[in-house]
């Protein structure tokens, strides 16, 4: 018998941070901060409580991280259509 019952999470232990999330529209299709200093990025996050997009840790500049850090959003998602991937930043792992 598991500690954790299976969640949106899958079998992974509950996150309480996907509670009363609302679907959110992305504001952008870029990271704003790496586009005001000309930077580039490997992949784009969208907060899941604001719908701000940022840049991912596997960047060079972490602006999705640094978002969380501002606002203490935890949840971030694959700005890719199609994506579930979700990742909490206060647990630091997937949900």
């Amino acid at each position: 018998m598991s500690l954790y019952p299976v969640s949106p999470n899958g079998r992974a232990p509950r996150c309480e941070h996907l509670d009363g999330l609302a679907p959110v529209t992305p504001r952008s299709d870029r990271c704003p901060g790496c586009q005001a200093l000309g930077a580039t990025w490997t992949m784009l996050r969208v907060c899941l409580n604001c719908g701000w997009v940022a840049c991912s840790d596997d960047s060079p500049n972490q602006h999705s991280r640094a978002h969380y850090e501002e606002t203490d959003h935890p949840v971030v998602g694959a700005l890719e259509s199609g994506s579930t991937w979700r990742w909490c930043y206060v647990h630091g792992r997937e949900v």
